[in-house]
């Protein structure tokens, strides 16, 4: 029966899933209608909304590019590749492939969402090489890893309100991430999902006259060649580890003082200085971070060219007040209890506009911290439905998984039927986590 279900669904979305910039395209006609239709704008005034707010988020977006380049750049250090490479070696079947993969992305993904996409990737080819399995289902096993990174230490709702001088903080304060991160009710659906997202890749397993195989001779990767003449004084400059170390030991000294003789917390900025220091001592010489680097930028590419797109279909619901009235609407449902379970419903919604963490929570959370206030519901509960939310949608929302699919070489069309199968079975359980835990 869970076969049929899922032989349903992955052809269900092969047929009918555009590629990720047609989504997007699609997304931005339907945010324009319903602009028009439910908040009565105008199409000059919808026109300019979407033109102003197109380069909106260039700062947000220069951010979740670093993530992702220096998540990637990490994660093929030598160092992180032979671990891969030992741990992958430990899989012995097709179904304890499938299970290692997803539990090695949940656990990459819930200590940063960059690192998380980059290394399930990487791994999920490594386990490919040396294990015969269904290769859609191991690429979507480790993309479906990636839900639960929102309430992990790289969250950008919990991180943004937990940071002092946030554009809430006049209206909600500042909340600690003892009170989100690592409140018992998150820490409860993180558990869960780490139990249930590993069993149910399991069970979606086709028999093996189903199943889509790859050549591992295909996802060889070039042997880096040592050799490089160094007559030059710029290549011996390029090549030197002296001075790679030098600037890599001097950033972790830097963190060292940020976390420790500070006690400073994680923000963003901090999370992409500590992922480039490490790759820049890890990879030892500048011409390897550097071709890491051009590496990792492949699957950048199509976040670059999206997240314009999203800037505007952004502009369109915040400024035309449809965000707010989708927000609105949902959550006037809700009860003090409630609330964190609408909010959940509603930020799932939303995300299907703006895939977007710090962007979605600047949408929806004027709704969010005034209902929490006007019910007395709990605000920093209230405020982790939103970060759930988002990565929730994401199993539906191919925008996020373009880092895998290049890495992997393959269409969003082959894995999000599986991660639709991921996207019900997990909406329940982090509904029921948000109300009753």
């Amino acid at each position: 029966m869970f076969r049929l279900l899922t032989r349903g669904s992955v052809r269900l979305v092969e047929r009918y899933l555009p590629d990720p910039y047609i989504f997007v395209l699609l997304l931005t006609i339907i945010a324009a209608i319903a602009a028009m239709t439910v908040q009565q704008t105008g199409p000059v005034e919808l026109m300019r909304m979407w033109g102003d707010g197109f380069w909106g988020l260039l700062n947000f977006a220069m951010q979740m590019l670093l993530v992702l380049l220096t998540g990637h750049m990490l994660a093929s250090t030598p160092l992180v590749k032979s671990w891969l490479r030992k741990l992958a070696s430990t899989a012995d079947s097709a179904g304890g492939a499938i299970i290692l993969v997803t539990v090695v992305s949940l656990i990459a993904s819930w200590i940063n969402w960059g690192f998380g996409l980059v290394v399930g990737a990487l791994f999920a080819k490594e386990i490919a090489r040396q294990v015969r399995v269904d290769y859609k289902l191991l690429v979507a096993s480790a993309y479906s890893g990636f839900i639960i990174w929102h309430g992990g230490l790289a969250g950008s709702v919990p991180l943004t309100i937990a940071t002092e001088g946030h554009f809430a903080q006049d209206d909600m304060g500042i909340i600690s991430t003892s009170d989100t991160i690592f409140a018992f009710f998150n820490i409860a659906i993180v558990v869960v999902l780490f139990v249930i997202v590993p069993l149910v890749n399991r069970l979606m397993l086709p028999p093996e006259q189903e199943s889509v195989y790859v050549d591992p001779k295909l996802l060889e990767e070039p042997i880096e060649d040592d050799t490089l003449t160094t007559h030059r004084p710029a290549d011996k400059l390029e090549n030197s580890r002296i001075i790679a170390w030098i600037v890599g030991f001097a950033g972790i000294a830097y963190l060292f003082d940020y976390y420790v003789v500070r006690g400073s917390g994680l923000n963003l900025n901090v999370i992409n200085f500590t992922f480039l220091m490490l790759a820049a001592v890890l990879h030892g010489t500048p011409r390897r971070l550097l071709a890491a680097l051009a590496e990792a930028i492949k699957g950048g590419g199509g976040t670059v060219i999206q997240f314009p797109f999203y800037a505007g279909i952004m502009a369109i619901m915040i400024q035309s007040g449809l965000a707010a009235t989708l927000s609105e609407w949902l959550i006037s449902f809700a009860t003090a209890t409630t609330l964190p379970f609408w909010t959940f419903l509603s930020a799932g919604l939303v995300n299907m506009f703006v895939p977007s963490g710090g962007g979605q929570w600047a949408v929806q959370s004027p709704v969010v911290i005034h209902a929490a206030q006007a019910l007395d519901a709990d605000l920093a509960r209230s405020a982790m439905a939103v970060a759930w939310g988002d990565a929730w949608t994401n199993m539906l929302q191919p925008f996020w998984a373009l880092p895998v699919l290049a890495i992997a070489g393959l269409k969003a069309k082959d894995i999000m039927g599986y991660c639709l199968i991921q996207l019900i079975i997990s909406g329940v359980i982090i509904s029921i986590g948000l109300t009753y835990f």
